[in-house]
């Protein structure tokens, strides 16, 4: 805890920039009240915040995620809600040159007014608004209130306005929301998951969702300082701050950076009255590297930029920064043209996921929650995630927290899965939101990619949308949505990214081969949906191998303690009311329980299920990465779909909305290592492939045995082996007939482990001939000891006497196994660790510990 305190008060100082005693700097966070607007009764609110979660917090609605109240909710995004509260200025502020307040984020369309003056009106929950307030506050007290419109009725309004129908955008609830085919999302310039998605409740929000802050200062203040790295060389770097200072009049003054707190530059500077744009010149002798996560440390360096002259500081801005060089290489060659990243002069192979907001109501995501999505990151081996367009552009802690532990982002703008309006008024919002969220993240380490959209290239040209508008509208609307198309993702967003962020590579579309084109597999990156949407085996993740994976993925369902949080013993099956509500994809359950006739035996009861789903799902994902990080250098990227969840549901999440940890991930967290070796079943042939992240080659040996269920070793193959860096190659190649050696193939398997120079195991891979139903599986007996090795940890050993199948530990105690959901070889002995959230006596962790395996599922 006191670690994370830490960090915590590390990323606060990150992103607070202005620490100056001329400025000062308070939140409007108490006070605050709420209603209806057509109510007349106010109720106390918390800013930030949501409508939804305070009406929970009066008991006027019960919990959104529980069983169906979900549905009796959608009368409240059709109404309009008011805020208002009340706040003090003492002398202190009310005697500043320039008061401003700061409001960071409105959802949606907000009507503010300070002292009953409406000062602004806003209509984009994704860019924040700063407005100069001082003449129109009193000393004391002073009233601020913001009225939000219906989203709702805003988006059926502009709907009808616009002149044409937009293709059918297929994520857009809006039968769950009483409004028939009448779909309004990619109307309004707020997270499109609000409205539902095939993993998410239509939950559309109202609210002050982030902080409104005043901020008063005299004379001058930095609103922003960008440092663009021109020269990244072993000997030094040279880079190029740009500082935008706000001077309330004309005066001479001087400009100190700071770098880890050394004075490096000191510049004497004139500064005129309004904007004025600086750019100083630095140098950082014998730089050290920022790497991602498994490449080496994440060196940021803090770089305080302060306006004026010794004890007499106006203005202050902190950035913490890496030094990296970052390409995104497109080189033709025989067979199209590749795609990868590369970091600091080396192609690096990138392994992670796609991420969503981690809740509907966004106030509820703590800086805490924000940490341990990242750790589940970093603990799982990525070193990138794709923050995916229909969300939200994340708060700075994510980006911060990123860049301190080596987290590469691919960041979307905020569109996906559909067509979206193209009048002026709709463009001019667009451009104001990728500048400001440019500019608002674009000193991020972590930011490695702006991409336009997800999927609505590909929508277009293969979802049947154009056939579509050219039958009932004609070519002119054709043309019309196409032109509204080019004029964001071709034309707005590549140009404020070139002028605001020209280091970083813009993407226009995920997936697509190149600006415009549909996707392939030799070019670009591509989305692989045959598995799940067109109903394809787990095998065809080995045919479908494009230069860059950035979806793929397979659903399963929370485990059974997880779903118990939101059901009754009534809802216990998979096509009850509640169990199907808290699936959105139309073709969810069914599709699980087929693929598992594919793959198990039926299982015996409701929570059998829900593990085998996972199990399920663990499979098809191995067969995916496996696939991918065989493939390299051909393919150069594995990001899954997807990390996390925003509400409890079946979906195609590796950690549950709670913060579960599914078989899937911990299947993740192995197969991302650094050094993994893997088997491929050609034809004939049983090939152990050995995939290296490592820059530097690896000396090791090779053991390869095959052994019976019941541990007898049939074969043993050894031999000393050179891991090469960063690349991948078959080390074992084997006739499948020789190592069967006329054992059936139902009850014997292979292992393959790689060992160090001191000959201690670093990794282990099991091949079974058969699918788990097919196996001749029988109950194993577990021997195992405890050891209390901290007030918050223990220590398992464990073995078994014969193969156990998919071992699953669990205990109704917080917190989590380091190992989990596994193959047991009999005979030898496991160690797993278990990290308690709170202490525990060693007693309590004995009594209340679960161990399963597969054969106790059927």
């Amino acid at each position: 805890m006191i670690k994370y305190v830490k960090l915590v008060l590390l990323l606060m100082c990150i992103t607070a920039c202005n620490t100056s005693p001329n400025f000062i700097s308070k939140k409007i966070d108490s006070n605050w009240q709420f209603k209806s607007v057509k109510d007349t009764f106010w109720l106390n609110a918390k800013v930030p915040g949501s409508v939804h979660t305070d009406l929970m917090q009066h008991g006027i609605i019960e919990n959104s995620f529980y069983r169906l109240n979900e549905k009796k909710q959608q009368w409240i995004d059709k109404n309009d809600w008011e805020y208002k509260t009340v706040f003090n200025i003492d002398n202190a502020i009310f005697d500043k040159e320039i008061i401003e307040l700061n409001f960071k984020g409105l959802d949606t369309y907000a009507h503010i007014y300070l002292n009953d003056s409406l000062v602004l009106n806003t209509n984009n929950m994704f860019v924040g608004n700063k407005l100069d307030c001082k003449s129109l506050l009193k000393l004391g007290e002073n009233k601020l209130k913001i009225i939000f419109d219906s989203p709702i009725k805003i988006g059926l309004e502009k709907r009808k306005e616009l002149g044409y129908v937009l293709p059918n955008a297929v994520n857009d609830q809006s039968e769950n929301g009483g409004l028939g085919k009448k779909q309004v999302a990619v109307f309004n310039r707020k997270a499109g998951y609000h409205f539902g998605w095939d993993w998410g409740p239509r939950l559309v929000t109202s609210g002050i969702w982030q902080d409104i802050e005043l901020h008063a200062w005299d004379k001058a203040i930095i609103r922003d300082v960008y440092i663009k790295q021109d020269l990244i060389s072993k000997d030094v770097a040279l880079l190029s701050t740009e500082i935008e200072i706000h001077a309330t009049e004309a005066f001479k003054t001087l400009v100190n950076i700071k770098i880890d707190s050394v004075l490096s530059v000191q510049k004497e500077i004139e500064l005129t009255e309004g904007v004025n744009k600086i750019n100083v010149p630095v140098e950082i002798k014998n730089p050290e590297l920022w790497w991602t996560n498994g490449l080496g440390k994440q060196k940021l360096y803090q770089v305080d930029v302060e306006l004026g002259k010794p004890r007499k500081i106006l203005a202050t801005h902190t950035n913490q920064i890496g030094l990296k060089t970052l390409k995104v290489v497109q080189e033709k060659d025989s067979i199209g043209e590749s795609f990868y990243f590369k970091l600091n002069g080396h192609s690096v192979f990138m392994k992670g996921a796609n991420y969503i907001p981690q809740d509907v109501f966004l106030n509820r995501i703590s800086r805490e929650d924000y940490e341990t999505v990242v750790k589940n990151m970093v603990e799982a081996n990525y070193n990138m995630v794709r923050v995916w367009g229909g969300g939200i552009y994340e708060k700075d802690v994510f980006y911060d927290l990123c860049d301190t532990y080596g987290i590469l982002v691919w960041q979307d703008f905020m569109f996906a899965c559909a067509m979206y309006p193209g009048d002026q008024t709709f463009l001019e919002n667009v451009k104001a939101e990728a500048i400001y969220n440019v500019k608002r993240l674009r000193n991020h380490t972590s930011i490695a990619l702006w991409c336009g959209n997800n999927e609505n290239l590909i929508a277009w040209k293969n979802w049947g949308w154009i056939n579509e508008l050219l039958n009932s509208q004609g070519q002119d609307v054709v043309d019309t949505v196409w032109k509204g198309y080019q004029d964001v993702f071709h034309n707005i967003l590549p140009e404020v990214v070139a002028e605001l962020d020209n280091d970083t590579f813009y993407w226009a579309s995920s997936p697509t081969s190149a600006r415009g084109e549909d996707s392939n597999l030799a070019s670009g990156d591509y989305h692989y949906w045959g598995v799940w949407g067109q109903q394809q085996p787990f095998s065809t993740f080995n045919e479908f191998i494009p230069r860059f994976m950035s979806e793929y993925g397979f659903q399963s369902f929370p485990e059974f303690e997880s779903v118990k949080k939101y059901t009754i013993k009534d809802d216990w099956d998979i096509y009850s009311e509640v169990m199907k509500s808290h699936q959105r994809s139309s073709i969810g359950n069914k599709s699980i329980e087929r693929y598992m006739k594919s793959w198990y035996k039926t299982p015996k009861d409701f929570e059998s299920f829900l593990y085998v789903s996972q199990l399920l799902q663990a499979k098809g994902m191995k067969i995916a990465i496996e696939a991918h990080r065989r493939n390299m250098p051909y393919c150069m990227g594995s990001l899954y779909w997807q990390i996390n969840d925003c509400w409890p549901v079946a979906s195609w999440s590796t950690i549950d909305y709670y913060g579960k940890w599914k078989a899937s991930h911990y299947q993740v967290k192995d197969l991302y290592k650094p050094v993994k070796s893997m088997f491929y079943e050609n034809e004939k042939d049983l090939e152990l492939h050995i995939v290296s992240d490592n820059l530097i080659n690896k000396k090791g040996h090779l053991s390869i045995e095959v052994v019976n269920f019941k541990g007898a070793v049939l074969k043993t193959l050894k031999s000393d082996i050179n891991i090469e860096a960063n690349t991948s190659h078959i080390y074992f190649t084997e006739a499948i007939k020789t190592l069967l050696n006329h054992h059936k193939k139902d009850d014997i398997f292979i292992v393959a482990k790689l060992l160090d120079d001191k000959h201690a195991m670093f990794d282990e891979s099991l091949f079974f001939f058969k699918p788990p139903s097919k196996l001749k599986l029988t109950q194993p007996t577990f021997n195992y000891t405890i050891i209390k090795q901290e007030e918050n940890k223990f220590l398992l050993e464990i073995a078994t006497d014969v193969l156990a199948k998919d071992v699953r530990f669990s205990t109704a105690i917080h917190g989590r196994f380091s190992k989990n959901y596994f193959d047991m070889v009999p005979n030898e002995t496991y160690t797993v660790y278990f990290n308690s959230e709170e202490p525990i006596n060693i007693e309590k962790f004995k009594e209340d510990l679960n161990i399963m395996s597969l054969v106790n599922s059927y």
